[in-house]
């Protein structure tokens, strides 16, 4: 138990798992998910007993199915039980299988409310105010909330699934649909996902749900209220696949749909193939945030056909995807938009490292993860710092035409596949040995320790393009010495006008690094660029961040309002954080979270809990 996976308490090294069945049924009075899951299993090695991951599940019942077709009772043992990882469902096998051996293991169940992984939405919660809704977010390790499972990346699967929704809903998974039976009470729909993923990326959405076509394989739902707005923002999306197979390899899924929730989804974009989860905040009217979607594109190659093997390598799947996504960008919208992403993601990395403190093993590119819930180490360093790294060694190499090359032999050597940061190493530098020997020279001096195991920041600094932010900083530092003497007429809407949404975010992190700003200062920003009211919320948050950060308590209605309407992560931490620490604002963020703790999704709720204290 934990050698192959800190974070998973299956008998990893003794069996492993092809493919899942799941066959359930929805029941909205009582928020859970009832029915059973069929594993079909392999032994590694003799093994007497089969180790799953569980939490929050409510075991009905367990039986083997061997290869002849005997079914046998198999007595449930869930006397294991850790604080962070759940509970072992240990089911000792009526004899030992031998190496090679395969057969099924039938698990009845029924989730429970207090699962990470599903959020039960009322008719209120959602857009129409109608119809019930239902979402899952197994990332990291919620899957085991869902249904019984090697609840471990090193683990990937193919799945199947019957799903029984009440009319008129419609189910959507993260697999292609196969066909749907309608029993005039409720309908039961059909999925299959013949590509191996690893368990976090199972995922099933329940709602009153439409589609709009974008494309021959590419389409957006939504509740029917937004569609239209909806599928207008990402009616890119073809065009965006397109420049990420030119850049990587072919797009194997098939399909690539897009769902947009309702606003109470924790994170950005969730990268569940066929069907990317994304937030309602991404809607600007002016398809400036459409980055996210570029982003959860390329996961179709770094994290779902290359996986890390577990959490401490949870960089190989982030960093990589980030490199991709600015790499898409810059063919799109030119390399200016990938330097200031850059430079963008080099604050939010400076940011994390101050949160968790420079000597903090969290910020290591690689951490190690014994004991400790996953969702406590989710920043942004695996992202920007492994992005950075890989930033590095394309430049140390000789640039895009050397390390292009590689990046795409990179994925078709290991897509399929679970590897660790020892498999890439490894191979990077069998690579360059093989077909550009010369570099393996600078490779070789590369201090790998540092950049995979010393926290803080990189151990080599990258030298980005300022030339893209220079407008954008001189902006900031004319408010700066304005500030001086209040000579705020010379300010005007139009200054930022012509601004990327990058750069406006560069402005605002120009400005929070001299805060607090004087109060008369921030209220002159924003009469000349109404930001307490601005639709793209990328732009609102920095905004409204750096007004706590100055303790403007003008803004704490817009605060609220914004932590009302939507549950990201990435803004409603810290703003609650924020708000918390300001002089006047430690009862407000408390009350305010304790009304909405309902309408977060439980990751969400959880991790505010500890942010304040509570």
């Amino acid at each position: 138990m934990f050698e192959i996976d800190p974070n998973s308490q299956s008998n990893l090294d003794e069996v492993t798992t092809s493919h899942v069945h799941l066959d359930v049924a929805v029941d909205f009075d009582a928020k859970v998910l009832r029915g059973t899951a069929t594993l079909e299993m392999q032994a590694l090695k003799p093994a007497e007993e089969v180790v799953l991951d569980t939490a929050h599940l409510l075991i009905k019942g367990a039986h083997l199915i061997e290869s002849g077709g005997k079914s046998t009772t198999l007595p449930v043992d869930e006397t294991t039980v850790h604080k962070v990882y759940g509970t072992a469902l240990r089911l000792k096998l009526p004899h030992s299988v031998a190496k090679g051996d395969k057969f099924r293991v039938v698990i009845e169940y029924e989730t429970t409310a207090e699962g990470g992984a599903i959020q039960f939405l009322t008719p209120e919660q959602t857009l129409g105010k109608c119809h019930p809704y239902l979402f899952t977010q197994c990332e990291e390790i919620h899957a085991r909330s869902m249904f019984p499972c090697q609840d471990s990346p090193s683990v990937k699967i193919s799945y199947s699934a019957d799903v029984r929704v009440p009319k008129p809903l419609t189910a959507l998974m993260s697999a292609i649909a196969t066909g749907q039976r309608d029993d005039g009470v409720a309908v039961t729909y059909s999925f299959e996902q013949k590509i191996t993923i690893p368990s976090y990326l199972v995922a099933l959405v329940v709602g009153n749900l439409k589609v709009a076509n974008i494309s021959d394989r590419c389409a957006v739902w939504s509740e029917p209220e937004n569609l239209e707005a909806c599928a207008w923002e990402f009616a890119e999306m073809e065009k965006i696949l397109q420049t990420a197979e030119d850049l990587i390899t072919p797009y194997v899924w098939g399909r690539y749909d897009l769902l947009v929730l309702p606003g109470s989804f924790p994170f950005g974009g969730m990268e569940n193939p066929c069907l990317t989860f994304v937030t309602p905040t991404l809607i600007a009217g002016d398809r400036s945030l459409t980055d996210v979607i570029a982003h959860e594109i390329a996961h179709s190659w770094s994290g779902n056909l290359v996986t890390a093997k577990n959490w401490e390598h949870f960089w190989l799947n982030e960093g990589w995807t980030t490199y991709f996504e600015r790499k898409i960008v810059a063919r799109l919208s030119g390399e200016d938009s990938r330097q200031l992403s850059s430079i963008i993601g080099e604050d939010d990395l400076q940011e994390s490292v101050t949160f968790y403190g420079k000597d903090s093993p969290l910020t290591a590119l690689v951490p190690k993860l014994h004991g400790i819930d996953p969702d406590d180490a989710y920043s942004t360093i695996p992202y920007d710092k492994g992005a950075h790294m890989l930033y590095y060694l394309e430049q140390l190499v000789g640039g895009p035409t050397v390390f292009e090359p590689y990046m795409r032999a990179y994925i078709n050597e290991f897509q399929g596949r679970s590897i660790d940061t020892d498999d890439w190493k490894a191979y990077l530098l069998a690579y360059f040995a093989k077909h550009n020997p010369e570099k393996l020279e600078l490779l070789n001096g590369v201090d790998w320790a540092k950049w995979f195991y010393a926290p803080g920041m990189p151990p080599v600094g990258n030298k980005y393009d300022e030339r893209p932010q220079r407008v954008c900083l001189d902006l900031a530092d004319r408010w700066l010495k304005a500030a001086e003497s209040s000579a705020y007429d010379q300010f005007s809407a139009e200054d930022i006008e012509a601004f990327s949404t990058m750069q406006k975010v560069i402005f605002l992190t120009r400005l929070a690094e001299s805060a607090p700003l004087k109060h008369d200062t921030l209220a002159a920003i924003d009469s000349a660029y109404a930001l307490t009211s601005y639709r793209n919320f990328e732009v609102r948050f920095g905004w409204l961040a750096l007004a706590l950060k100055s303790h403007y308590m003008e803004v704490t209605s817009s605060v609220v309002d914004m932590l009302s309407i939507q549950g990201r992560m990435k803004y409603t931490r810290p703003l609650y954080r924020l708000l918390h620490a300001c002089p006047d604002g430690k009862d407000l963020a408390e009350k305010t979270f304790k009304r909405l703790r309902g309408f977060y999704h439980p990751i969400c709720a959880r991790m505010v809990e500890k942010d304040l204290g509570l």
